[in-house]
């Protein structure tokens, strides 16, 4: 059973996906303001696919970012994707 994790890394404008404390898949963003972050881009590191860590990078993604009472514009076509099949994200995302 692996340990899945997402980190912020504000410094590189990314969130981490982490497995095992290896990061196994990252979301690009930049700030549109304090509130609101732009997902730009999304991967799963190629050792890393086919095990539905997209999934998993997109769901954690979305949970702390609104644990952090922010909102999302999703650009990235993985996670505009996503959110237009997980309507429990609504009412975080920007369209």
């Amino acid at each position: 059973m692996s340990d899945f994790d997402v980190q912020d890394n504000a410094a590189n404008h990314r969130f981490e996906l982490l497995v095992d404390g290896a990061v196994a898949g990252l979301a690009m963003y930049r700030r549109r303001d304090e509130h609101t972050v732009v997902v730009t881009h999304s991967e799963v590191s190629p050792d890393f696919r086919g095990r539905g860590l997209g999934n998993e990078l997109a769901q954690r993604t979305l949970e702390l970012i609104r644990s952090r009472g922010e909102k999302i514009v999703p650009v990235c076509p993985f996670f505009a994707r996503y959110v237009e099949e997980h309507r429990e994200y609504d009412d975080i995302v920007i369209r």
